[in-house]
């Protein structure tokens, strides 16, 4: 028999196959009863009509729980009234693990009911639109920096010293000597560029930061590339390529998911380039015209950077900051030198 995903299963209509699944949902009516079956690549429906199976199998099939794992055989017949415009007529089952009560519901439950059951929650389809989105962001990062000759270099998860501030490492013990989870690949990556030219990494990043806003996180994944001799204006065209690019991508291979998740899809639409530049002494004269009093020299805080991003409908690249309040390494303005080179993507939600 052949095993088929339910992603495929529209290929081989009218034919016998084998789903391997889990049991999403469940409804009976009289002599039938029908099964939406899950296996990671799609649901089907899986009608079990009474008559054409035997009374065991149909008390079975009555009988299944919610995330039962199953194996399922039959025919393949187009259905418009089905999502996906097929479903099985079921002449098989085996059940492989009957489930217990499933404790998620489709009532609300709090975060900390889903997070205490988060392998069970991963079964639902806002999790799985999450990973996957995730996913195609992931592969369409390392899509973009291989295809432009950029050579991956893993950077090290434990490091002996801090990238971006001592206040905020998480220390661990190293065979009796402190160590550190990773703040940043930055250091290494900067060592690599000077051996290799152009070099990226991509991996876990951590930050013991008591904060539960949405622009902290104790642990998060972090792209960082890194090109030798890249001037100011090169490294905005490729941040601004590099966002245009994969946004366009994951839009485009993603769309359902993000449907699902609700997002406000022309937000997406319009990240292309060419975005908007601001110098960092442009952006405190907008602010100002704001209405928000912005003293020249001091950084940007999360509502300054709010109000910027939202005079735009794409990211807007603020560059040249003062020097004093950028890192050392970071290099002085020719022209100016109480200026930096250097430059923030700062992006509307």
């Amino acid at each position: 028999m052949h095993w088929t995903r339910i992603s495929e299963v529209g290929a081989h209509s009218g034919t016998q196959v084998q789903i391997r699944g889990w049991v999403r949902g469940k409804r009976s009516s009289g002599k039938l009863v029908f099964l939406q079956v899950r296996d990671g690549s799609g649901t089907l429906q899986c009608t079990v009509f009474g008559p054409d199976v035997s009374d065991e199998l149909f008390a079975q099939a009555r009988g299944l729980g919610q995330e039962s794992s199953i194996v399922v055989t039959g025919e393949v017949k187009p259905d418009a009234r089905a999502a996906g415009g097929f479903e099985l007529a079921v002449s098989g089952l085996e059940i492989v693990a009957a489930a217990a009560d499933y404790p998620i519901t489709p009532k609300d439950h709090g975060a900390s009911f889903l997070h205490d059951r988060r392998h069970l929650w991963l079964r639902s389809s806002r999790q799985h639109a999450i990973l996957r989105v995730r996913a195609s962001v992931i592969s369409a990062c390392r899509r973009y920096f291989d295809s432009r000759d950029f050579t991956l270099v893993d950077a090290p998860i434990f490091t002996p010293s801090a990238c971006e501030g001592t206040s905020n490492l998480f220390e661990v013990d190293y065979f009796g000597s402190p160590a550190y989870l990773t703040q940043s690949g930055q250091l290494y990556m900067e060592a690599a560029a000077m051996a290799l030219g152009q070099v990226y990494c991509l991996g876990p990043t951590f930050r013991a930061e008591k904060s539960k806003t949405r622009r902290h996180l104790t642990e998060f994944w972090m792209l960082e590339p890194e090109v030798a001799y890249l001037d100011l204006a090169g490294d905005m065209d490729l941040a601004e390529d590099f966002l245009a690019t994969i946004v366009a991508e994951v839009l485009a291979e993603r769309r359902p998911e993000l449907e699902l998740l609700e997002r406000d899809l022309s937000k997406l639409e319009a990240v292309q380039a060419p975005f908007p530049r601001l110098t960092y002494t442009e952006a405190v004269e907008r602010l100002r015209q704001l209405g928000h009093e912005k003293e020249w020299g001091t950084d940007f805080g999360a509502e300054e950077e709010t109000l910027l991003a939202n005079e735009f409908d794409r990211p807007v690249l603020v560059h040249r900051y003062p020097a004093d309040i950028k890192a050392f390494y970071m290099k002085p303005d020719p022209e100016d030198s109480n200026l930096a080179l250097c430059v923030d993507v700062l992006a509307p939600e």
